[in-house]
């Protein structure tokens, strides 16, 4: 093996987390780097995402952890044991960034934010010497294999590394830097892709003029939604046409595939998870004493205007009888129609398929070409699964660069604590 050379050129396309963690890892081993992004500053919507804390990743068990990729979970599972939750975070803590595990399990930077983590991370690639092509958006290869940008001025750039990976993202935001257009560009070269879909999105709903009108922006607090005897408890916010927030997030992968199947889901919502049945019934079986109906719903099941009117909408009279009004408070019945659009989507599903790469993320019809990150055919709930799953594909793709390369990986730490990234 060929010990590792400065000479040896990879172009990584795309400056988010995927491709920036391959570029540290990279230039780590010794090998020149150049990032190339379409925008004028990389790392945007990882920026994003850290207007929500920066969910890093999650402490739960690891076997409980890889599940939550459902049928990507038999490729996924090994590459992120290879760099594992606890792995991202002692990177993070390399940086100066403290993390912390929040009361649901979720790991977060101590910060709270990702700017923080950005910058200390983009001065280390400096350190390291990655170099940083901005404003350069990918066209594609030309006819002798040469990687074809365009630059801010709309001239013709060219590069002709010995390696790319391709770590272009979805198509959820594309204002923020990741549009799909790279689908196209691999469909020319006999690549199949997986249609991209909308993932962790809200759906739409046919509310009444009532929900419309006076609960918009409202959130359900402490809920249930059940659908396909799949139960998630959580939270979730009603929009003017529709429901988004994380319980519906959870489920949106099951919910899109039945809208895709069928034109619809039947969604089922438990305003009191903290109940039992039996134990609502008997709440309910208290004498109503001339009360209004809102009112004793209110004293005797402690459900709040929004509750009211969401069970009002499949049942205008709302029955009578304390174990049928049970059930509907325990199940109420939301008719989804659609999804939101693919732009506002957290993530994307679909993308290449671990079919068209080899075990090292390399395209088996274009040696030399990898592909890491939210470009791959998979999708994970929110709860730092997304970043989890994008960081350690990034590290896969690093490893197999360095074995298509036959630069041998003790060039990089085996020390998992260390604030270096391994393969």
């Amino acid at each position: 093996m060929s010990p590792p050379s400065p000479s040896r050129q990879i172009a990584i396309i795309g400056g988010g987390p995927a491709g920036l963690i391959a570029a540290e890892s990279l230039a780590r081993a010794g090998v020149a780097v150049t990032v190339y992004d379409r925008m004028p500053s990389v790392g945007r919507k990882f920026l994003m995402a850290g207007r929500g804390g920066l969910n890093l990743t999650h402490s739960e068990e690891f076997g409980r952890f890889v599940s939550r990729y459902a049928e990507a979970e038999p490729v996924m599972a090994p590459l992120i044991e290879a760099f594992r939750p606890d792995d991202l975070r002692a990177w993070c803590e390399g940086l100066g960034q403290e993390t912390f595990v929040g009361s649901s399990g979720r790991v977060f930077p101590k910060a709270f934010k990702a700017s923080p983590l950005l910058r200390s991370w983009l001065t280390r690639l400096e350190g390291l010497g990655v170099r940083f092509a901005l404003r350069h958006t990918w066209r594609g290869w030309d006819e002798d294999g040469a990687l074809v940008f365009t630059d801010a001025t709309g001239g013709i750039v060219k590069a002709k590394p010995d390696a790319t990976l391709l770590a272009l993202g979805g198509a959820s935001w594309p204002r923020l830097g990741s549009d799909g257009a790279w689908t196209g560009i691999l469909e020319r070269q006999g690549i199949a892709i997986a249609p991209l879909r909308p993932a962790n999105m809200g759906f739409t709903l046919p509310w009444s003029e009532v929900i419309r009108s006076r609960f918009e922006g409202e959130p359900l607090k402490r809920i249930a939604l059940t659908f396909e005897g799949v139960t998630v408890k959580g939270e979730a916010i009603v929009t003017a046409n529709g429901i988004e927030g994380g319980a519906v997030y959870a489920l949106s992968g099951r919910l899109r595939n039945a809208i895709d199947r069928q034109g619809s889901a039947l969604l089922h919502l438990d305003l009191r998870p903290d109940l039992s049945l039996e134990a609502l019934t008997q709440r309910l079986s208290a004498p109503r004493k001339g009360q209004s109906a809102s009112t004793f719903l209110r004293k005797a099941a402690g459900l709040g205007p929004l509750g009211i009117a969401i069970l009002r909408e499949s049942a205008p009279q709302l029955p009578l009888e304390p174990g049928t009004l049970a059930r509907l408070i325990k199940a109420a019945p939301l008719t989804l129609t659609g999804t939101k659009s693919l732009e506002r989507a957290i993530s994307t599903a679909g993308g290449v398929p671990f079919s068209e790469l080899d075990e090292n993320l390399m395209l088996r019809r274009l040696p030399g070409v990898f592909v890491a990150g939210e470009m791959l055919d998979w999708e994970a709930p929110t709860g730092g699964y997304l970043l989890q799953a994008t960081f350690a594909t990034g590290i896969a793709a690093t490893r197999g660069i360095l074995s298509f390369l036959r630069i041998p990986d003790a060039a990089l730490t085996s020390n998992p604590r260390s604030s270096t990234p391994h393969p």
